[in-house]
């Protein structure tokens, strides 16, 4: 079982290897997926919705983030873990980011942080990379910035919006960032991004032209019944299948089914 690093993510984009990734939250399901062969897991500050039932991402503190990303490592010996930093760790100054990212990374055990933002948080990549805390980028569809959106809608639809797009992932790129996912933007803009950078792309609900995809595990496993996006693909039914089987258990306890022997000592 040899080890992801930043190197393998850079050598999938170079022969042409998709890349995939998933996020987690705690050890049991990081040990399922770093098992099954994700390239990479992010710990990512969706957390707040799926885990703490927000509405959105932005209630997520920087110790939630830590807290996760430590439980997350000691599940994962093969895939390269990527922890987010959550809104206004890393906006406020330098400094914050600076402390907060080192934080995911000497507390956590993440290898790597993620922001979102282009241009504005260029200086802060480049800072934090210089300092050997690999960056992940984040543009498109940036849920910390829910409400600045009007909700959670496609991104750079226009020319205009989508020339500023190009240019922040290059923008990113220059600043040190190892990868940049692109979120909810149009397929045919993602892979032109994707054909024009270096260093790979992620996408989610951004086309098959990325070179890798992510999506968030509960959404694909089928465990969310009320939000249901349109990029998302299930691959399993969990939420039906758990409400089964607990019925199933709840029946036998009041029927005297279980435990039977075999379960008594």
């Amino acid at each position: 079982m040899k080890k992801v690093t930043i190197k393998t993510i850079q050598r999938m984009k170079q022969s042409e290897e998709k890349i995939s990734a998933l996020t987690a939250y705690d050890f049991l399901t990081a040990k399922i997926l770093d098992r099954a062969g994700v390239d990479l897991i992010l710990v990512g500050d969706s957390v707040g919705m799926v885990f703490y039932g927000y509405e959105n991402t932005i209630p997520v503190t920087m110790d939630e983030m830590v807290y996760h990303t430590k439980a997350v490592s000691r599940g994962v010996e093969r895939a390269f873990l990527v922890g987010d930093l959550p809104f206004m760790s890393y906006q406020i100054s330098e400094i914050d980011a600076m402390k907060n990212a080192g934080r995911l990374l000497k507390e956590g055990g993440a290898e790597a942080v993620k922001l979102e933002g282009g241009e504005i948080v260029a200086d802060t990549v480049w800072q934090m990379t210089q300092s050997g805390i690999p960056v992940m980028g984040h543009l498109g569809l940036t849920p910390q910035s829910v409400h600045q959106f009007g909700g959670f809608k496609t991104q750079a639809k226009s020319k205009q919006a989508a020339d500023i797009l190009e240019e922040d992932a290059l923008i990113l790129q220059d600043a040190g960032c190892f990868a940049i996912v692109l979120e909810k933007i149009p397929a045919t803009l993602a892979k032109k991004v994707s054909e024009s950078l270096e260093i790979p792309t992620i996408g989610i609900g951004a086309g098959v032209g990325c070179d890798g995809q992510i999506l968030v595990t509960n959404d694909m496993l089928g465990m969310v019944d009320d939000l249901k996006p349109k990029f998302v693909r299930e691959y399993a039914n969990l939420s039906k299948d758990i409400e089964k089987a607990v019925k199933s258990y709840g029946n036998d306890v009041k029927n005297g089914k279980f435990p039977s022997e075999k379960q008594s000592f």
